[in-house]
């Protein structure tokens, strides 16, 4: 308790602390920063930018977005909207409220029952999310639990355990001749994207899906549960979309297409190859802990017991009844409207490039830290870009500001939105993304290797409440821990701080999965076990994540910084030769898992391609630290070259995604599969793909080194 009171302490030191102090650590010289010929007058930009985002403010934004439970297409979603909006547009903002006509569910009725062996009702449900005496949880318009794309059905069936519903957890099932034809499988959250449990279940012939929240993950086992403290409480639930995201996200009947109000019925698609048919339920673990100590059978084996108080089974025992359990899931499913705000400051001289800096707004109930930190730090990004325009300030590139509804149900209106803009994304130099802005105060960042630098670089400038700056914090608990990198990339050795690589899971996906455009994603992180359930509210934010909110306004800051520094750059700070190093690592790694697996495969083609990009690379680099003349040829090649390593055709069997070097994994989800075309097959076991697609690889190399090498 002491050191949590001393947090606290700090994090009120630095709230109140006057702002010199607060930016003291930048120093008063300006540095030379990659990119800029002379940086100077973009230091005192970004130091009357630092003095605006207030943390009060912040906190006022967040409670007002948080005063009603928000889901996508709902009333209250479409005034969080018109909150935004009017803020960008007090800000100086060309604002406009965007609209998509989309396909989403809404529960009408959710229910399980289970009885163990010999026929006794042991659960009825799903139970009420509760705990004493927290202020939000009996608003009556709050949702009961339920899965986004979830099938409908009144199913029964015996009840298996998966553990978190893996594919080698599956494959263990498999093994051990337990057959899921008709079964209820149930499983706990983690590790994987819950789409992808229900996926793999799916294919396996299970008739539905339970998934809970095990304590050990993120419940009593790490700590106090709310309202004591920031972990999971004993009925908190799970809510989540199982959409096949790995295939392609946005409207699932117009992948490619925008879902504008005006696209006819006929253009429309069947979104059959995009969701799940069986139903699925979320529940909470007081729920599932019934139906788990009924299991009978084998013991789970290694790595599958939970911190339930008793023995995890399987089920399914010979000779023994079986626990059943009953799902009813009627879910109505139509064409509802979201609306996204945009918000753009036009450039001054290169008007048709774009920065691009974004958050979602809808919640999946009131949603504080998921996405509504992001969306208050956001609006004081805002504000002080707004007194920057009120005092005459005007950006080189466009700027743009985007509050993407339906990201919940999955990445619906930043998906549509990209979709929408098609061939003008080919200028946008960057895009931004936080979602979870603020769970606690750990900073983290996930970026293209070509950004990477750069975000480690602009956190040199930010002061965090903590002292010293955002850098130093990072770099200091960064030394302490081994973080989860989040993709199957080898380790890099030697980093100061760890930026990871970017899966899927939140907006940054269309923008650099589809579209190749350069994307980061921030967040500030810290105890949180409330995740998409009726908890993650003011109350709780206010005692666990954030009390002063001044990591709402250091994140204001950082995600300011990075707009602003890459709208006034003169040169484009990419670093294309950690891109090309990583890439390098990329196919040694898959090319010792092809040995491995006794694969034989001819990877010289990909490898010279990868050493002719790694030489451009370096060229180019040369000339973005001594540019000459007014550098529109070099940035158009840069810009471009991101976009060269998009493959026209997409990847095997999802060509939505067309990066040829990171895609979300068919079987993770959110993590981050490197050189994925290549991977998967190798995973698969499937040397003529694996062939193909080490091909494309090399074809996307040399194209991108080509595009560099014409910079000269």
């Amino acid at each position: 308790m002491m050191i949590r009171k001393l947090f606290l302490l700090l994090s009120f030191v630095a709230l109140i602390a006057p702002l010199p102090t607060l930016l003291q650590a930048q120093g008063s010289a300006a540095p030379a920063v990659f990119g800029y010929r002379d940086f100077a007058e973009q230091s005192k930009v970004e130091e009357r930018f630092l003095a605006v985002p207030d943390a009060k403010l912040a906190g006022a934004h967040l409670k007002t977005l948080t005063a009603e439970p928000h889901l996508a297409s709902t009333p209250e979603d479409r005034k969080t909207a018109e909150y935004v909006a009017q803020k960008f547009r007090a800000a100086g903002l060309e604002t406009e409220i965007v609209p998509y006509r989309v396909l989403l569910n809404q529960p009408k009725v959710v229910t399980v029952e289970a009885w163990d062996g010999g026929g006794k009702l042991v659960m009825s449900g799903p139970t009420r999310e509760h705990v004493e005496g927290d202020p939000f949880e009996n608003d009556p318009r709050v949702v009961t639990p339920f899965n986004g794309s979830s099938g409908s059905g009144d199913v029964t069936g015996e009840v298996v355990y998966a553990n978190y519903g893996r594919l080698e957890d599956f494959d263990q099932l498999a093994a051990q001749h337990v057959d899921l034809h008709g079964k209820i499988v149930l499983v706990r959250y983690g590790s994987n994207f819950r789409g992808v449990k229900v996926y793999i279940a799916e294919q396996r012939g299970a008739a539905g899906v339970l998934i809970y929240s095990d304590p050990e993950d993120d419940g009593f086992y790490r700590g106090d549960a709310w309202p004591i403290g920031p972990w999971r409480p004993e009925t908190g639930v799970q809510r989540g979309s199982v959409q096949f995201l790995f295939k392609y996200p946005g409207d699932p009947e117009t992948p490619g297409v925008a879902s504008t109000p005006e696209l006819p019925d006929t253009a429309r698609i069947s979104p059959e190859g995009n969701q799940p048919h069986i139903p699925s339920i979320p529940i909470s673990y007081h729920d599932a802990s019934p139906i788990l100590q009924a299991l009978k059978g084998p013991g789970v084996p290694k790595g599958w017991q939970g911190a339930l108080g008793f023995r995890y089974h399987v089920g399914l025992a010979a000779g023994q009844g079986a626990v059943k359990a009953h799902l009813v899931s009627q879910q109505d499913y139509q064409r509802r409207t979201i609306w996204d705000v945009i918000g753009t400051i036009k450039g001054t001289e290169l008007p048709d490039e774009w920065v691009v800096a974004g958050n979602h707004r809808d919640a999946w109930v009131y949603g504080a830290v998921d996405p509504s930190s992001g969306t208050a730090a956001m609006l004081e990004t805002v504000h002080g870009i707004g007194e920057l325009i009120h005092h005459g300030w005007r950006p080189k590139r466009t700027i743009v500001f985007g509050s993407w509804d339906a990201e919940e149900e999955g990445l619906i209106g930043s998906t549509e939105w990209v979709e929408q803009r098609g061939k003008a994304l080919d200028h946008a130099v960057a895009y931004f993304n936080t979602d979870v802005a603020v769970a606690g105060p750990d900073f983290s960042a996930a970026a293209v290797p070509s950004l990477k630098q750069f975000v480690k670089e602009l956190t040199k400038s930010v002061a965090s409440p903590l002292g010293g700056t955002v850098y130093q914090q990072w770099r200091i608990r960064h030394a302490g821990e081994d973080e989860h990198r989040g993709s199957n990339a080898p380790p890099t050795p030697g980093e100061e701080v760890h930026v990871g690589d970017l899966g899927s899971g939140s907006d940054f996906t269309p923008f650099l999965q589809h579209a190749g455009v350069p994307s980061t994603d921030i967040g500030s992180g810290g105890p949180y076990g409330v995740y998409h359930s009726v908890f993650d509210n003011y109350a709780w934010f206010t005692l666990n994540a954030d009390p002063h909110f001044v990591y709402l306004q250091q994140m204001a800051r950082v995600f300011g910084l990075e707009a602003l520094r890459m709208a006034d750059a003169d040169v484009l700070p990419y670093d294309y030769g950690a891109y090309a190093s990583a890439i390098s690592s990329y196919i040694e790694a898959a090319k010792r898992k092809a040995a491995d697996q006794g694969l034989t495969l001819d990877f010289g083609p990909a490898q010279a391609a990868a050493a002719r990009f790694a030489a451009s690379a370096e060229r180019a680099h040369g000339l973005q630290g001594s540019p000459t003349g007014d550098g529109k040829r070099l940035n158009r090649a840069l810009r471009q070259a991101e976009t060269d390593l998009l493959t026209e055709a997409g990847l095997p069997n999802r060509p939505w995604y067309r990066h040829t070097i990171y895609a979300p994994g068919e079987f993770t989800g959110y993590a981050a599969v490197v050189i994925p075309g290549v991977n998967e097959a190798l995973d698969a076991r499937d040397a003529a793909r694996a062939a193909r697609q080490l091909a494309v690889l090399a074809q996307a190399l040399e194209r991108a080194a080509g595009t560099l090498e014409s910079a000269e």
